[in-house]
């Protein structure tokens, strides 16, 4: 049996979950069906290859050791069996409705922490399956490629893998130290100050902050989802006219959609600028990296005050220009890395009081999911669309998540089901949005 401590992140994932604020991130993928049965043949395909995926057969386990008092192992289930995880639902008109509702539900704990849910379309010409990822089991990057590994094969172009050195023995290293200790002070001093950037930087968002209340709300453990689909190609004509990156373009319009909606619902804009937190991966994608998270993040406001469609487009341009001249290690936006510097036990009693600062941290998520540009399948069927869906962070009643595939860009959206009864509105004005600026810089 294989296993490895998880990382101080995972770890914290791990224990800031609650039966209410479930830490599991999922996607919500639409196929063309050629059958009425193509949905049944794909909840057994997932099924069959499952077990041939190695990643899919990890659960979490607690592990009380000296060196990591408090800690949790990934290690390979013995007893694994993937029908624990593959369902096949009843056939709905609505793929949004019942993903809400699954994605209410915390994964079982005691077995590998995820699930893939396959929903018929009622329509007979359609199903969508929902993957279900413990955020200590995946990120965003890693959960795409364990949801490949049940996907149909596709041809990928081959990477040379990174040389990995032997390990060293204990003489060498240290006859080694002499030369190493240098090099272990600088890094404990660079740690000692991103820490202290990093502290100043979130006090520092603190300050002016007016908490925007259809942004809050009280632990109901209900989720609702939604989507929204835009032309990749109409977010570029966007770009190319005002500026910036299509990143920049997309978070505008989160902003814009949020203007909208506070309006439409009777909350108001006025002096709204919500801290939105865009996550950062750390991966290097050409090299081989260990399991679990290797996240930082960027925190913004978002000019949900600001009337001008341009001006909002400009305003997140430059805090995120500023963002990336100072680098994903520090700023307030680079909590994540703490992470690292907390023993196992502190994660362990920490994590439900870490859970519930989120709040005072950022008001909202807003993440990018990368996708490959090739067509993805599943039993022969074509994957139409695919909905990010991140994980809902206690007292907040939205989330956002992003991903571009084939052509098109898809914002998936995430809410408390009591605290925005109306997100529907909300995924109107993102489309609404789009259609003003590329009016606006069509004058």
């Amino acid at each position: 049996m294989t296993s490895d401590l998880l990382a101080p992140l995972d770890l914290a994932f791990w224990n800031m979950e609650s039966d209410r604020h479930p830490m599991h991130l999922g996607a919500l993928g639409v196929f063309a069906a050629h059958s009425p049965t193509a949905g049944a043949h794909a909840a057994d395909l997932l099924a069959a290859r499952a077990a041939a995926v190695p990643g899919l057969r990890l659960r979490i386990r607690d592990r009380w050791q000296p060196l990591a008092f408090g800690g949790a192992i990934r290690e390979t289930d013995p007893d694994f069996d993937p029908l624990d995880h593959v369902r096949l639902h009843a056939p709905t008109d609505d793929f949004h409705a019942v993903a809400g509702r699954l994605m209410e539900r915390p994964l079982d704990r005691a077995r590998p922490p995820w699930e893939a849910h396959v929903l018929p379309g009622a329509d007979g010409v359609s199903f969508a399956v929902l993957f279900k990822f413990h955020h200590a089991l995946a990120d965003g990057l890693r959960a795409l490629k364990l949801a490949a590994g049940v996907l149909d094969p596709v041809d990928l172009p081959e990477r040379a893998p990174r040389a990995i050195e032997p390990p060293r023995g204990l003489l060498s290293d240290v006859r080694r130290l002499p030369a190493l200790v240098p090099g272990l002070v600088r890094g404990a001093l660079s740690d000692v100050g991103r820490a202290l950037d990093i502290g100043t930087s979130l006090a520092r968002s603190t300050l002016g902050m007016r908490p925007c209340a259809a942004l809050t709300s009280a632990p109901s453990g209900t989720r609702r989802t939604a989507g929204v689909v835009l032309d990749i190609d109409e977010v570029h004509r966007v770009r190319k006219s005002a500026g910036g990156t299509v990143n920049d373009v997309l978070i505008a319009v989160v902003a814009g959609a949020l203007r909208r909606w506070l309006d439409e619902r009777g909350d108001g804009s006025k002096d709204v600028t919500p801290r939105a937190l865009i996550p950062v991966s750390r991966r290097r994608p050409r090299t081989a990296q260990p399991q679990g998270n290797r996240l930082s993040g960027y925190l913004i406001r978002l000019p949900v005050n600001e009337p001008d469609p341009l001006g909002r487009l400009q305003s997140v341009r430059a805090a995120m220009v500023r963002n990336k001249d100072a680098g994903p290690d520090r700023g307030a936006g680079a909590v994540a890395l703490l992470a690292d510097h907390v023993p196992a036990l502190g994660h362990r009693l920490g994590g439900p009081l870490v859970g519930q600062a989120a709040r005072l941290w950022f008001d909202i998520l807003v993440t990018s999911v990368p996708l490959p540009g090739l067509g993805l399948r599943l039993g022969g069927h074509e994957l139409a669309e695919v909905y990010p869906l991140a994980p809902l962070a206690p007292g907040q009643a939205l989330a956002v998540a992003i991903s571009t595939y084939r052509g098109r860009v898809h914002y998936g959206l995430v809410a408390d089901a009591r605290a925005v009864p109306d997100l529907d509105r909300f995924a109107h004005a993102v489309t609404a949005e789009v259609e003003t600026l590329l009016a606006v810089c069509d004058r």
